[in-house]
């Protein structure tokens, strides 16, 4: 395998618990685009959910794959709570029916970042905890640390503790390069320094002043950040997104001018060209 592009659920709706039967959509608008493979929110499987055997096959017709799920997670008192635990367990079964997908695990934002070094350690104790059952399982996760205000993976000093409290056996990174920008942090510098804990990767743009952008407009360094990855040696995917107004209102057409980006600038470094 080497560097692949999908696209990630969030350019549609952006909300990871607003549950949508948007599936054939996606899948459509994806393969439309020339893209090979899918990260979806699990809120997005819609009549999927029920049915992973018809979902692969749907894939399948459209010669794409599902890379990921994505599941956002709490872990309250560093352990699952009953709820997200039999979630987790559903999503690991479910992954079990496409060789190679991950399970994707954000960190959910709280209403503030009091007891942070406290929070961030439940976070890492229930992420290592729920990677290593993965494992156990034949499932790869990795964790998607989120910039918002008041999200306890921010700045630099926050990635320091969560990058250095996984337990590498268990539990992946999945760095968002647009995330990183707004916690002040050079994106390709990140990748750089914890490429041997990257499984899976998310690309989006965004200004220096915490802004989003359509891919290209903002101040992220794709190439940069393609070109360590790739001479590192990664392979896997790169999940593109955005996150401008207009992803929510005209996707397709963000879809596709984000294809034409990769094509046209981030596919000649893959390929070496």
């Amino acid at each position: 395998m080497t560097i692949k592009f999908g696209c990630q659920g969030s350019t549609w709706v952006l909300d990871y618990d607003i549950e949508a039967d948007i599936q054939d959509q996606v899948m459509s608008t994806i393969n439309k685009a020339g893209f090979k493979g899918l990260d979806m929110q699990v809120a997005l499987l819609g009549k999927y959910k029920s049915q992973p055997e018809r979902f692969k096959e749907e894939l399948d017709k459209r010669g794409l794959e599902l890379a990921a799920l994505t599941l956002p997670m709490n872990f309250l008192g560093g352990e699952e709570s009953p709820k997200e635990r039999e979630l987790t367990d559903f999503y690991i079964n479910y992954l079990k029916k496409f060789p190679g997908a991950k399970l994707n695990v954000p960190s959910r934002i709280g209403p503030n970042r009091d007891n942070l070094l406290q929070r961030q350690k439940e976070i890492i104790a229930g992420a290592n905890k729920l990677g290593k059952r993965a494992f156990e399982n034949g499932i790869i996760t990795s964790i998607h640390p989120i910039s918002y205000k008041t999200s306890y993976f921010r700045f630099k000093e926050d990635y320091e503790v969560l990058l250095e409290g996984l337990d590498p056996r268990y539990m992946g990174y999945t760095p968002d390069v647009g995330h990183i920008m707004f916690g002040g942090m050079d994106p390709v510098q990140i990748i750089k320094d914890y490429l041997p804990l990257i499984k899976h990767v998310h690309f989006k743009d965004a200004s220096v002043g915490c802004e989003w952008k359509k891919m290209g407009e903002g101040d992220i360094d794709f190439a940069g950040c393609v070109q360590v990855l790739k001479d590192g040696g990664y392979e896997g995917w790169i999940m593109v997104e955005e996150e401008t107004p207009e992803a929510q209102t005209q996707t397709e057409k963000v879809i596709i001018e984000i294809s034409e980006y990769v094509s046209e600038r981030l596919m000649p470094i893959v390929n070496g060209d």
